[in-house]
């Protein structure tokens, strides 16, 4: 074979058309409708086949083409009031300044393995990136000091097609990075910056890229660089590609060279947010780096960690939580432990529920939470489950108050939003809609759109759906070699009139992507009715080694195949975000049917909803807390059953009594100008109750509220006072830990009364045993709320007796105080004692509480 040099030809742009090439290397454009329009005005043609890659489409310019542009006066205008526009996006930071302290030298880390920001950058899977994506986009609209760090994989996620049974297959098309919107980060020198980490002792050099999502700057890691050995160089592949050494690599580079890289940049963050268990091992390389740098213990190093870290978990589901067994923790961070100065039983029991439990595997969610100061779910319903399902780390504690609260994810609504819709929402809610996103009132202006209007729209993104579908359909049987009959049909399946309902998203087992089947001869006879057309759309990948989720996909492919169901089902292969965008914008209703309670949240029905899409779903994730009624279909009332398949057979029955007694009737009962009222008006009232408050700019401002600001201050002050007060913490910790066994809680006496007027007082005196600590060092604490039949309390208040007076014998006090009785019913409480520990990240230590028994 001969040798061949690669070498790249770029396109040179003149001084009138640079702003170009700035705006292609800034992921701005993906959610500025102006900006995206200017380059599918360049080549309409190129774009829908770079699918809207401004890089590539740039470098494909031949220097005609750039010189008719350049004489194009009117696309210049354009070019000159959309680039001033994004300059001044680019120094905006409004509502960081307003709403929190507009300290320009707090910054945040995010951390995440993967990114949804666009399909042309192919570094995500899902649901989890795509969040991860508009949280980065919302944190630039929003003007948070925020970085990010991710890895670039050079071969990214897998491309799916069918072969003729309907089998998936995968391809790994090998990605060209000057095809993508990302730069080598350079430093002062010129040179490339690079760290170096030790993974099973290898020297492994890590390169950095970097992307601009807005204002956000986000830094891809890269193993593939020639200093490393073959195997190093694969770490950066694929995405969630190979075993789990594979697996435990990728996280290794994400948390330890991600911290790493951040420092050799110049960034001290001031909170780190660890988007899910994937990125745990940051702590880690935090404990180091305090130990070395900073003189702490291995205890005081892991609490001024908890500190500084934010954990969002967004799975119940135990394939979601990475897990890893003790030889391979041993093998990977022998050396770190070695550096710390610690046991390996004690680094791994940073990863056990049981501590010193040697069958218990090193858990990435349990470190996670170890060592972080907050923790959340992602919907009110998943923060409860995440509770439940981690409720053993904290012995002793009650199952409401374990440290895991709920932030509900978000979408980012104008990345999801359809041209069409946004101009509508442009006329009659003004600008707000873009920049004040999760205001409710900014959504009032929706009962102003006119109903002929707002149906109009639904009805050409729909056409335009169908129009999308039946391309990706030919081009499908092409790839198989389909005959012209085949070709003909697929240009026929389809209706632009008909009632289409979309469901897209992973195939995992507990999505229940074929519940819709349960009843094949019902579904068929539902879709039999001329007058009353229904068509379903269907997409989503499996997971390589997912075969439970690939026969999931076989059976909807054969299933449509029945003659009853040809060209009523239909199946779009390789869902990406492109393919997630044209359906979110065109289908009327969008299902979801998860089995309860594994859906965290989902959010793929946020964004068909902004769209003017209804959802019906089961009352699980984000669904639970967003229906109320009025604005879409509720499959079931939020039951959970202990028989798997009576509960597809119910739910089953609920999807089909759905569509034959409201969901087909309500939408082809139209007026004489063809338009559903009354579907018109559950439009409305979705639109006007989801828009704002499931917007990924509510989503990042309830983090910047309720976490990135109290932890930044927080770990600021620790730093400034040079970890004085995380070593008082540890010291007192520990003396805790020594005496705690002393203490006892003697006697509690109340008034014994059977019924107490509302607005009187019920007095209480608690007598304890302190052993060596004082009353300001303890607290004793009223526990109270309603009772239920089984002796729980609900609806818990805490009350801190702070009346502390010495008793008859050493070491006991005796603590008065009132529970105040404001409205009736029947009420308990309890009493116990836990440390005042003004410096620790949070009340909650395990093993130190005692109860009154």
């Amino acid at each position: 074979m001969p040798k061949v040099q690669p070498f790249t030809v770029t396109a040179h742009l003149p001084a009138e058309l640079q702003p170009l090439r700035d705006m292609a290397h800034n992921l701005w454009w993906t959610w500025n409708h102006a900006a995206r329009n200017l380059f599918v005005r360049i080549s309409k043609e190129r774009s829908l086949k770079a699918r809207v890659n401004p890089i590539e489409l740039i470098n494909s310019l031949s220097s005609q083409e750039i010189a008719t542009l350049v004489k194009d006066k009117g696309f210049l205008a354009q070019l000159d009031a959309i680039s001033r526009s994004y300059q001044m996006y680019k120094e905006s930071r409004t509502w960081w300044t307003s709403e929190i302290d507009g300290d320009a030298d707090l910054m945040i880390a995010y951390f995440s393995l993967e990114y949804g920001l666009h399909e042309s950058l192919l570094i995500y899977s899902g649901g989890l990136g795509v969040l991860a994506g508009d949280h980065l986009k919302a944190a630039s609209d929003l003007g948070v000091p925020l970085v990010a760090v991710g890895l670039l994989y050079y071969e990214g996620y897998f491309s799916q097609y069918l072969n003729a049974d309907g089998w998936q297959q995968e391809s790994y098309p090998r990605i060209s990075m000057d095809r993508q919107p990302v730069q080598p980060v350079l430093g002062p020198d010129g040179k490339p910056v690079s760290t170096t980490i030790s993974i099973n002792g290898v020297p492994v050099v890590v390169k950095a890229w970097r992307v601009d999502v807005g204002q956000v700057p986000l830094f891809l890691l890269d193993t593939n660089v020639e200093e490393n050995p073959l195997t190093m160089r694969a770490i950066t592949s694929r995405l969630y590609g190979g075993d789990t050494h594979s697996r435990i690599q990728q996280e290794i580079v994400l948390g330890m060279a991600g911290y790493k890289l951040l420092k050799a940049l110049g960034y001290s963050p001031s909170a780190y947010h660890m988007n899910e268990g994937h990125s745990a091992f940051l702590a880690i390389a935090q404990i180091k780096d305090l130990v070395a740098n900073h003189g702490l213990s291995f205890e005081e190093a892991l609490t001024g960690v908890q500190h500084s870290n934010l954990f969002t978990t967004h799975t119940p589901v135990p394939a979601g939580n990475d897990v890893f067994p003790r030889e391979m923790i041993d093998q990977y961070f022998a050396q770190d432990a070695r550096d710390i100065g610690i046991r390996m039983e004690t680094l791994l029991n940073l990863g056990r529920v049981q501590e010193n439990d040697p069958h218990e595997p090193f858990s990435m969610t349990v470190l996670a939470l170890k060592c972080s100061k907050t923790a959340n779910g992602v919907s009110k319903l998943h923060g409860h489950v995440s509770r439940k399902l981690w409720h053993r780390l904290w012995p002793g504690l009650p199952l409401d108050e374990s440290p895991i609260k709920s932030i509900t994810n978000g979408i980012h609504t104008a990345t999801f939003t359809a041209r069409d819709m946004a101009d509508l929402y442009d006329r009659y809610l003004g600008p707000a809609w873009r920049n004040q996103t999760a205001a409710p009132e900014t959504w009032d202006g929706v009962d102003m759109i006119p109903d002929e209007e707002l149906w109009r729209i639904r009805c050409r993104n729909r056409s335009l759906l169908v129009t999308y579908c039946r391309d990706r359909l030919r081009d499908q049987l092409l790839r198989r070699g389909a005959g012209r009959m085949e070709l003909e049909d697929a240009a026929n399946e389809l209706s632009p009139d008909a009632l289409t309902i979309g469901f897209a998203r992973r195939f995992a087992t507990y999505k229940r992507a074929t519940l819709l089947l349960h009843d094949i001869d019902r579904l068929a006879k539902i879709l039999s009715n001329p007058e009353r057309p229904v068509q379903f759309l269907f997409s989503g990948k499996a997971h390589p080694a997912d075969n439970l989720g690939k026969e999931l996909i076989l059976r909807l492919v054969h299933a449509r195949r029945r003659p009853e169901l040809r060209g009523k089902i239909v199946f779009i292969e390789d869902y990406d975000m492109n393919v997630a965008r044209r359906l979110v914008q065109g289908v009327d209703v969008w299902l979801n049917n998860p089995r309860r309670p594994l859906e965290a949240c989902g959010t793929s029905g946020m964004k068909a909803a902004v769209n003017g899409a209804l959802n019906m779903s089961v009352l699980d994730g984000w669904w639970y807390e967003a229906f109320d009624g009025s604005n879409g279909w509720s499959i079931g009332q939020g039951e959970e059953y202990d028989d798997s398949g009576y509960q597809d057979e119910v739910e089953s029955r609920s999807i089909y009594d759905l569509l034959e007694r409201e969901i087909i009737p309500t939408f082809y009962d139209r007026t004489p100008r063809g338009v559903p009222v009354d579907w018109v008006k559950l439009m409305k009232q979705s639109i006007r109750s989801i828009a704002p408050h499931f917007s990924a700019a509510r989503m990042v401002g309830d983090y910047c509220r309720e976490c990135y600001g109290p932890i930044a201050k927080d770990y600021r002050a620790v730093v400034a006072a040079q970890f004085r007060p995380v070593r008082e913490a540890r010291a007192k910790t520990e003396q805790f830990r020594k005496h705690w066994g002393e203490l006892r809680i003697l006697s509690v006496e109340t008034q014994k009364a059977e019924q107490i007027p509302i607005g009187k007082s019920l007095p209480l005196k608690v007598v304890v045993h302190l052993g060596p600590f004082t009353p300001e060092e303890v607290a004793v604490q009223v526990r109270y709320g309603t009772l239920d039949v089984t002796n729980q309390i609900h609806g818990a208040h805490l009350y801190r007796m702070l009346r502390g007076q010495p008793g008859a014998e050493p070491g006991v006090y005796v603590f008065e105080g009132e529970l105040a009785s404001e409205r009736a019913g029947t009420f308990g409480f309890s009493v116990r004692l836990i440390p005042v520990l003004h410096s620790a990240p949070h009340p909650a230590i395990p093993g130190l509480i005692t109860w009154w028994e």
